[in-house]
């Protein structure tokens, strides 16, 4: 399907008689969307998890709260990508849309877990997404797969997300968690609110922009994705993060050479901290993260510098 590990589960071709079926949670997200768009070009049929009565006959209604899924809808489903949850950076964290952050992603994950494990047959792998909030924050230290859980609310948070798919896992059922950096798109994500800025010179440093910043760009995030999907030697966590992680200031410096925009603005962490509340401490906060698990199964990243990845994201933007 992809450029990346070798080992690949017998159904991961394109031809006709090996195209597979995969369902897909939060399917019309940044990540989703782009996985979903992904299969379909191969030929692959993609089931999507809605919360509303199906429109067309690739929909199947589920209710990540109240623990629902149309058992019957996912039948001989082959894979499950499961990535919905509440933005973390979508509204500012009241402990009304903190325990939306939560419950979204664990109770999203058991009611989905519970609806595998009842299958028959199962699907051979569950891809039940994560995110590098794994670490908390690492300062200028270097971690990957084999490092601890950080501490904050994130942390928490992921450590339990990942949790939550342990029944899937018991049940026989493949499971890897793409533990995700900052997403490097044109649209959407982390970078939609970014690339505005630049494009006006306005852009520029949050806080003391030393801290790290691990990302990924989007083709590479679906390439890792598609290998977690293949890969039958897959299992466990893997940091989906490019090789090359870059510090706030270089990542300021990156858009704005590349956009041939001035970024002498600067935002001071009081600032930050005042409009943005106890998220701002993900903005300030650094994570050092590196992919050596991918590395170590053979993943090749097509975007490994956050110059590569910014090219990627945006092409039509950038100036000779």
């Amino acid at each position: 399907m992809c450029g990346g590990p070798s080992r690949r589960a017998k159904w991961s071709r394109t031809r006709h008689d090996d195209l597979v079926k995969i369902a897909i949670t939060g399917a019309s997200g940044l990540i989703g969307t782009a996985v979903r768009q992904s299969l379909e070009t191969d030929g692959h049929q993609v089931l999507r998890l809605v919360r509303r009565e199906p429109v067309d006959p690739n929909e199947v209604t589920w209710d990540p709260k109240g623990g629902y899924v149309d058992a019957t809808g996912l039948a001989g489903t082959d894979a499950v990508v499961h990535l919905a949850g509440a933005g973390v950076g979508d509204r500012r964290w009241t402990a009304s849309y903190k325990r939306e952050i939560r419950d979204s992603r664990i109770l999203g994950t058991r009611t989905l877990t519970k609806a595998l494990v009842a299958l028959d047959p199962r699907p051979s792998v569950l891809v039940s997404g994560s995110a590098i909030g794994y670490y908390g924050d690492t300062g200028d230290a270097a971690v990957d797969e084999d490092s601890p859980v950080g501490d904050g609310f994130l942390a928490t948070v992921v450590a339990a997300w990942e949790a939550s798919a342990a029944p899937a896992s018991d049940a026989g059922i493949r499971v890897v968690h793409p533990r995700t950096g900052l997403v490097v798109a044109g649209h959407g994500g982390a970078w939609g609110r970014l690339w505005p800025l630049f494009r006006i010179g306005v852009g520029g440093k949050l806080g003391s922009g030393r801290q790290y910043w691990s990302f990924v760009s989007l083709r590479d995030e679906v390439r890792a994705i598609r290998s977690m999907i293949d890969d039958a030697s897959m299992s466990g966590a893997y940091n989906v993060t490019a090789p090359n992680p870059a510090t706030n200031a270089e990542i300021t410096k990156a858009m704005s050479e590349l956009l041939h925009r001035p970024a002498f603005a600067q935002v001071p962490s009081f600032v930050l901290k005042s409009v943005l509340g106890e998220m701002s401490q993900e903005v300030l906060g650094s994570a050092r993260v590196l992919p050596k698990r991918l590395l170590e199964a053979g993943f090749t990243f097509d975007d490994p510098t956050i110059a590569d990845a910014l090219r990627a994201a945006r092409p039509e933007l950038i100036k000779d």
